[in-house]
């Protein structure tokens, strides 16, 4: 089990090398306003109204990199770090989000697959772990049932973690075709935004990096109870 050990670690550098450099690329590069002077609420606005999402509103939440779209509520949320800030960083930010919605109207096949996991994966993720690792503690049958219903659903939500990438990858490829095609960041600015949304999908590769090996691990661990 040592392998496992080993892989975490690395997995826990790499997540905390992709937080910080989310971060720093987000500082640095939110140093840079955008010569079109359209705000990350603005530039969602207009992208939304633009391809008929007029019904969609744009809201401001507090905290920095807190952005998100609420499919559900028909909500766009962007954080103070993002509302009223003509940065590139910003404008980036603003248009992944813009991204997911377009994803909706589109009904991107993997982003509807990732709702329909919602409910399981939640599940999944918070009760998993627990009833695998109590069947661990149950001789039999009706332990080895435990781990085995266990992994079920954790494996569940480390599928969806695993569809998470594309529909991020998707997204932030959305965001930089919206800003070039309307403008709103110049040719030369493109760059920047691109770096601070590759930046942030790290963040998710190292999330799902993460969750396959604990899946991993409690797999071995149930071979070797079997043993």
């Amino acid at each position: 089990m040592y392998w496992y050990f080993y892989l975490l670690i690395g997995v826990m550098l790499f997540s905390l090398f992709a937080q910080f450099l989310v971060r720093s690329r987000f500082s640095r590069y939110n140093q840079i306003r955008a010569r079109s002077g359209y705000t990350g609420a603005q530039a969602a606005r207009r992208v939304l109204d633009e391809n008929g999402l007029e019904a969609i509103s744009v809201e401001r939440v507090s905290g920095t990199l807190s952005d998100h779209f609420s499919p559900r509520e028909g909500v766009l949320r962007l954080s103070d770090s993002t509302y009223d800030s003509s940065s590139v960083s910003a404008l980036g930010v603003s248009m992944h989000e813009v991204g997911h919605a377009l994803q909706l109207r589109d009904r991107y096949p993997l982003n509807q697959f990732r709702s329909s996991l919602v409910p399981v994966a939640n599940i999944g993720s918070m009760l998993g772990p627990y009833i695998a690792l109590i069947g661990f503690f149950i001789p039999g049958t009706a332990g080895q049932t435990l781990i085995n219903v266990g992994i079920m659903l954790f494996a569940a939500a480390v599928l969806f973690y695993i569809v998470t990438l594309p529909v991020e990858f998707n997204a932030s490829r959305r965001a930089l075709q919206m800003l070039g095609r309307t403008g709103i960041l110049a040719p030369d600015e493109i760059p920047y935004a691109r770096k601070v949304l590759s930046a942030a999908s790290l963040t998710y590769v190292a999330a799902t990096s993460a969750a396959i090996i604990n899946l991993l691990r409690l797999v071995m661990m149930s071979r070797s109870r079997r043993r």
